[in-house]
């Protein structure tokens, strides 16, 4: 197994060396959450398939247990500490999705949870951190360090730090997703895929979907897709390096506005990934619109991504079968409001 070394970042003197995970402990992790989070369902839309000039499968992560993915990479990391480590209490911090994952997981196991989020983050995923039962520690993150804010808690404390994409518990939770959607597909269809399709912050879903890619449909053209102002993947495929944003960047996707990719993913999705997609906020406002009329379901921003990709034309699927992620449901409602004038 490949493992990073410990560096001289914050994260790693919190977590040491790193391991980077493989297609089996994302099976373990299936096994592991099974009875912790929602197997969603894959929604399809004529319409959308028409657009495409392909057949187009919706992984429905806005539909899962605290409303995005980020529940699979909680449930495993805190499903595989030991009972000790849980009685001390969980820290992590979050633009908003795997707050509320660690706090909901977090209260499942009986334990505290401390999530440390930015305070422009949506009003409506602090609060949901909050009703899950974990502290919020609100900070600035154009002034202040969120890794650093985490290392005091835990110095304090002694809990441990579930970080969003440098974990590889995190990471293989993340890859159920693929998972469980490459064998309902198959199941359903029995054809090869042709593309994956996933939105992109720090890289943890991407990554996780990329192992089991890599084993079971090894053929599989893997796209990711960022927001504008926020496409440090798409640039670092092309420079060979991590890149990161401009501090000043702003975006609708809250979800997705990560400074560089995580160290971790990046490690795994350079490897197997095969393009990176940008995406405006014009375009996700008109994805998001299509799923409410089309499919029927709520997708915030960050969530909608990859459907906006396609919707645009930015994304050609050579007529193949394609799976995309709705990866986030959890969209602030006065937010929506203003979209649907």
């Amino acid at each position: 197994m490949l493992a990073l070394q410990p560096n001289s970042s914050i994260q790693h003197s919190l977590l040491g060396e790193i391991s980077v995970p493989v297609f089996h402990d994302v099976e373990r992790a299936a096994l592991r959450i099974k009875a912790y989070v929602h197997r969603t369902p894959l929604l399809r839309s004529s319409l959308l398939d028409e657009i495409a000039n392909a057949q187009v499968w919706l992984k429905a992560e806005n539909l899962q247990v605290t409303g995005s993915f980020k529940a699979r990479g909680a449930f495993n990391a805190l499903l595989n500490m030991s009972p000790e480590q849980i009685s001390r209490g969980i820290i992590a911090y979050s633009t908003g999705n795997h707050g509320q994952a660690i706090a909901w997981a977090a209260r499942q196991l009986n334990t505290k949870a401390t999530i440390i989020m930015p305070f422009d983050a949506p009003k409506n995923k602090i609060l949901g951190a909050s009703k899950h039962g974990a502290e919020v520690k609100l900070y600035d993150r154009r002034h202040e360090s969120r890794e650093a804010i985490g290392i005091k808690i835990v110095e304090e404390t002694g809990g441990t730090l579930i970080p969003p994409g440098d974990h590889p518990d995190v990471l293989a939770g993340q890859g159920t997703v693929i998972l469980e959607a490459l064998a309902d597909f198959q199941r359903e269809i029995g054809e090869n895929l042709g593309n994956f399709i996933t939105p992109f912050g720090g890289g943890g879903l991407a990554a996780g979907s990329s192992l089991v890619l890599n084993q079971l449909s090894p053929s599989t053209r893997i796209f990711t897709v960022e927001p504008a102002g926020f496409d440090d993947m798409a640039r670092s495929l092309s420079s060979g390096r991590r890149e990161s944003n401009p501090a000043r960047s702003q975006s609708i996707c809250d979800a997705l506005q990560a400074v560089t990719p995580a160290e971790l993913p990046y490690e795994i999705n350079r490897r197997f990934m095969t393009g990176a997609v940008v995406v405006s906020d014009e375009e996700v406002i008109i994805a998001i619109r299509f799923a409410l009329e089309q499919l029927h379901v709520v997708v915030e921003p960050g969530g909608c991504v990859a459907l906006a990709a396609i919707l645009s034309g930015k994304l050609p699927l050579n007529g193949e079968n394609t799976i995309l992620v709705l990866s986030g449901g959890n969209i602030d409602m006065p937010l929506l409001e203003g979209m649907l004038r």
